[in-house]
Order: structure tokens, then sequence, then C-alpha cells
């Protein structure tokens, strides 16, 4: 019993998914406030008329785009392809836009799953309230059925652990959108250097 009481008072210690940070969207489980699309005319203030990408440039965003490649890397890169090719606003506007597209969607898909990782950790938290609700009425009985008691007891402690697991995770996975907000923002400030003046 006393293991039950100290996992509620974890569980209730614990962030609340079931609490949206954004109270306009219950789904949305994160501190961060949920911006649904980023604009890209608030981080290219330039205006662009896209231009087919040469394999060079397509290659050069597609690297920009990757999380993994350091910001130093990328730019690099950057030096690398303009050492080759004359910097052009809309060029390098069209590339911009290119890591932008490719950024954004990612995050939409990230900002998707995310929904879904908060509404199955309000279904298991509601699936742990009726466990305990049923716990309760059946050590309340005249004749306990310890069976099923210990069969319960067994259920809400693995569900509780899980739930446990993914609150712990949920820090990370929020910051993954912003992650990729700061992404985009850098590869902008990047190329926009070498804006010929």
């Amino acid at each position: 019993m006393m293991k039950a009481v100290s996992i509620a008072l974890c569980l209730a210690l614990a962030p609340a998914l079931g609490v949206a940070a954004d109270f306009s969207d219950p789904d949305w489980p994160c501190i961060q406030r949920k911006v649904e699309k980023l604009s890209a005319g608030l981080m290219w203030p330039h205006p662009v008329t896209r231009v087919d990408l040469t394999p060079e440039a397509e290659e050069l965003a597609a690297v920009l785009a990757l999380r993994r490649v350091s910001l130093e890397e990328a730019e690099t890169h950057v030096r690398t392809f303009l050492e080759k090719q004359a910097a052009d606003e809309q060029l390098l506007g069209s590339i911009f836009y290119t890591v932008f597209d490719k950024l954004s969607s990612d995050r939409q898909r990230l900002l998707g799953g995310i929904a879904r990782y908060s509404r199955s950790q309000i279904a298991l938290s509601e699936k742990i309230d009726a466990e305990r609700i049923e716990m309760a009425k059946l050590t309340a009985e005249n004749a306990p059925d310890f069976d099923r008691i210990d069969k319960l007891a067994e259920e809400m402690d693995w569900n509780e652990r899980i739930y446990l697991d993914r609150s712990r995770a949920l820090t990370y996975v929020c910051e993954t959108p912003v992650l990729l907000e700061k992404r985009v923002y850098a590869v902008a400030q990047l190329l926009l250097k070498h804006l010929p003046q």
C-alpha cells in the first residue's frame, strides 16, 4: 500500500501531460507556446523570386538542413559553394527557402507526433485513475478478491512506470521543435551575411 501511495505522490509531482501550457490546445503538453507555422519572411527579410537550384545548390541546402552539421561546418560548406558560384540574392534566398521548407515540414510532423504523444499519456493517466478506483473498491469489500487485487496492482505498477518514463522524455520531445526553429534562423543568418552589399 505504501508503494501505491509513493507512486501516487510521484505522479502528482511529475509534469502533468494532461495540463497543457497552451490552453487553447488541450493536446499540447509542452511549456513552450505552440506555434503552428513558422514565417520565412520573418527570418529572410528580402523578397525572393525562387529560382531552380543547381544540383550543387540543392546539395548545399540539404547539408544546411541537417542538425548534425554544426554551424561552423555549415559556414565552411557555404564558403566552399560560394568560391565556385557568385553570391546572388535570389540564389541564396532560394537556398534558404529550400532549407526552410524541409525543416518546417519536419517540424509539422513533429508537432503532430507530440499531440499523439500527449493524447496517449492522457489516455494512460485515465486508465491509471480507473485502476486506482477499482483497487479502492476491491480493498473495501468484506471479502476482497486478492488475486484480482494482485493482478491490478501489477498492471498499475507497469502503467505508472510507463507514464513516468514518458513524462521524463517530454522535455526532450518538446525541445525538438524549438531546435528546428533555431536551426532555420541560424541558416538564414549564415546565408544573409554572404549577400552582396
